[in-house]
């Protein structure tokens, strides 16, 4: 592996020290970390999501429908076999990949992506078997519904809880008021048993109409999604419009929203509604305003940064950064940019050796940030 020092004009490492912000919402940090950039990987296509195997393999997906396998050092050429028929279309495709939590008794991956159909396509889970360059016993245990033509907002994040129940998310698919409406897919986490058949104790099963799969609804896109490991809180965050973007700790059968009340507006300026918050509506723990259009998330629980322990890690696409959230309870206590302008983050997550995993896209880069 190569580690490379400041500085260039890619800026691949960096000395971080905390910076102060004009944006709302910002809250000056009051230390610093110094790190260093080990890249492992280049030229990655679009990658969106990334799983490490407990053999020291890393699996990584690129948006166009490629899974792809780091080990020892280099990126295998070759992308895996046997993945369903993926749409790569507009913001669609490959979307994630993650373990199942007893994966090295069953041997299942779970994979979020996009699959086409009459009318367009939409969101699915599907999970497999990893053998040798293959994946083998491949099934769909969730299909996302209606089909629409639209390339907008198909999330997707993959967790599982402490009981092995899978929460996933889908975006609104560019069709704003479906998000309120219980009776579609669009704009919810969902929850699942790990074979994709609905919990009995899930909040809307006995709701006529209402879709049973939804934990949670009234979201616009969310694409960072991660269970805290002390309090159990699912924490997520989601795209808002022209500002707007939030971070949510989701509550089974809670309301967010969207879009009857949000920070954002229309992106030609207009207004999408005037209520920021709404009796019976969840308000974000944090809302960016301007948008960073957030991609990825994880909290750091390692003692490998000193001072971050317990901090929320936020990718950024446009803002092109990391955000470090650092959190009292669900309080948000202080915000710190990390690598402002280095690339269009999609994807950060703690590795099995307690450090920080990076995926960007302009440049597709995978690598690992080191304390100095």
């Amino acid at each position: 592996m190569k580690y490379f020092k400041i500085i260039t004009a890619l800026m691949i490492a960096f000395s971080v020290s905390s910076c102060s912000s004009a944006e709302k919402n910002e809250v000056p940090g009051n230390g610093s970390v110094s790190f260093t950039i080990d890249t492992l990987a280049t030229g990655l296509q679009n990658p969106w999501g990334m799983e490490f195997l407990p053999d020291g393999r890393v699996l990584i997906v690129e948006r166009p429908g490629r899974l792809r396998v780091w080990e020892n050092g280099s990126l295998h050429q070759q992308p895996v076999s046997g993945l369903p028929e993926i749409w790569a279309h507009g913001q669609g495709g490959f979307l994630d990949v993650v373990m199942h939590p007893n994966y090295d008794e069953n041997g299942w991956l779970y994979f979020a992506y996009s699959t086409p159909g009459s009318g367009g396509g939409n969101t699915a889970i599907g999970r497999a078997r990893l053998q040798d360059h293959a994946l083998v016993d491949f099934e769909q245990i969730f299909l996302g519904q209606p089909f629409t033509s639209g390339g907008a907002h198909f999330g997707s994040r993959v967790v599982f809880d402490e009981d092995n129940y899978l929460f996933t998310t889908i975006g609104d698919r560019g069709q704003q008021n479906t998000a309120q409406d219980l009776g579609n897919h669009h704009g919810t986490v969902l929850r699942l048993h790990d074979d994709g058949r609905v919990p009995d104790d899930n909040p809307f099963v006995n709701e006529p109409g209402a879709m049973p799969e939804i934990w949670s609804y009234g979201h616009r896109n969310i694409q960072g999604m991660v269970f805290h490991p002390e309090t159990g809180d699912l924490w997520t965050h989601e795209h808002g419009p022209k500002g707007g973007d939030e971070i949510n700790v989701v509550l089974k059968g809670e309301n967010y929203g969207w879009p009857l009340a949000t920070h954002g507006i229309n992106y030609n300026g207009t207004v999408i509604t005037p209520d920021t918050t709404l009796p019976g509506k969840v308000d974000p723990i944090l809302h960016w305003t301007p948008s960073i259009a957030p991609c990825g998330l994880d909290i750091v629980t390692s003692d490998k940064y000193p001072g971050w322990e317990g901090n929320l890690m936020v990718g950024a696409l446009a803002g092109q950064h990391i955000q470090r959230v650092a959190l009292e309870g669900r309080e948000v206590v202080e915000t710190e940019k990390l690598m402002q302008g280095f690339a269009r983050f999609r994807a950060i997550r703690q590795g099995p050796d307690g450090y920080l995993y990076v995926l960007t896209e302009s440049p597709g880069l995978f690598f690992r940030i080191l304390p100095d």
